[in-house]
């Protein structure tokens, strides 16, 4: 990503999955943004192993359960809607089907944290699907 290796990288484990105390870990990191520090959370919008389609291929058409969730989140994540962000196991369609367990979901919690309090323009820059499974991306600025 960036080959001459001029971008500072910490790598820190979740202390927990809680997306409030996640949200909190970006809240504290936030001011290394402003150092220059590159802030990045990985993980799939959806994430279920039981439920992909190989037979999709990496560009076939999703199944409802993770289109759904991708465009709820996708338009959470548009409106900065943090409280539903954070409640999404309740207020997301499929959630519980897009993800079985949150720690793929997680990382995405650290990263708005990071912007949370001094929001600028949010943007998808990865979209579509994998073998059912939505990529979506963002980059918080």
């Amino acid at each position: 990503m960036y080959p001459e290796a001029d971008i500072p990288v910490l790598q820190i484990s979740l202390p927990s999955l809680d997306p409030k105390v996640l949200l909190e870990v970006g809240r504290s990191l936030a001011p290394l943004r402003d150092q220059g520090v590159l802030i990045v959370g990985s993980g799939f919008t959806t994430h279920n192993l039981r439920a992909i389609r190989f037979e999709l291929g990496t560009d076939g058409p999703a199944p409802a359960w993770s289109r759904e969730f991708d465009d709820w989140v996708d338009r959470a994540v548009a409106d900065r809607d943090v409280d539903a962000l954070l409640d999404f196991e309740r207020k997301a369609p499929a959630a519980r089907l897009a993800h079985p367990r949150t720690e793929h979901f997680a990382p995405l919690f650290v990263a708005l944290g990071s912007t949370v309090d001094d929001p600028g323009t949010d943007q998808a820059v990865i979209d579509g699907f994998w073998y059912g499974m939505a990529k979506r991306s963002w980059q918080f600025n």
